[in-house]
Formats: C-alpha cells, structure tokens, sequence
C-alpha cells in the first residue's frame, strides 16, 4: 500500500544488493536506521537505472538521504504473528557527509520507472534477526 511522499535521513544499516525480477529488471535494496535513539528500520528500494552509481557506491554506517513512496506491508513472522514493514520506493539518493558525491539526477525518462509487482521481493522483506524489536 503507497502512502505519501517520504524523505529520510539515516544510516544504512545492511549494506545494497541487487537482484533482478523474472522480467529481467535489476532492483537495489538496502536497509536504512532512520532512528536517533531506537533503531527504527526502513526497507529501500531502488528501481531507477539513474540510481545505480550510488547505491552501488554505498557501504553499511553510510548516512543518506532518501526521497520516495512510502509504502506498508504486513508480512506473518515464523510463530504466526503479524508484523508491519516500511519500505521506501526511492526517487533520490543522496550521500552525505565529507565523501559526498554529488546528488544523481532525478530526471526519469518514462522507461527508467519500472512497474513493480509487490510480490517480487515479497520473501525478501527484512528478516527478523535484523528487527531489534
């Protein structure tokens, strides 16, 4: 379910992977800590080529910022029970800090925007040894 515009700051907390769906299409995910105090975990998924260089330049305690869809899910954990995922669709992905690079472009042509079958990496969502609560 899409909710609203979102734009984080944080730290990544599990470094990207690629994968590619059945179509082919190559989707980058990393785990974003958007908490000061508590670590409250985001899912971020990029399915923009213009993004690629720098997810891929990115390691786990980087800071960035992310600007995308917000969107829930409810997964069922291994003893039944429910639990709420975020993840984010991103836009843009900015590095901050000294190593910044400058901002990808966010200029999208309408075959960069890849329709995303929520089922895709519905396996995938964040595992609950990564969860701290």
């Amino acid at each position: 379910m899409s909710m609203a515009k979102a734009v984080v700051t944080g730290t990544v907390y599990r470094a990207p992977e690629k994968r590619f769906t059945q179509n082919n299409v190559a989707v980058s995910d990393f785990v974003l800590n958007i908490g000061e105090k508590e670590e409250v975990l985001v899912r971020v998924i990029s399915k923009r080529n213009a993004l690629d260089d720098i997810v891929a330049a990115m390691n786990k305690g980087d800071r960035v910022l992310v600007e995308g869809r917000l969107q829930t899910a409810i997964v069922k954990t291994e003893d039944g029970s429910e639990k709420r995922i975020y993840e984010i669709d991103a836009n843009s992905i900015e590095k901050l800090g000294e190593n910044a690079a400058a901002p990808a472009n966010t200029n999208f042509s309408t075959e960069e925007i890849v329709k995303f079958e929520s089922d895709d990496f519905s396996n995938e969502l964040i595992s609950e040894d990564e969860i701290p609560f």
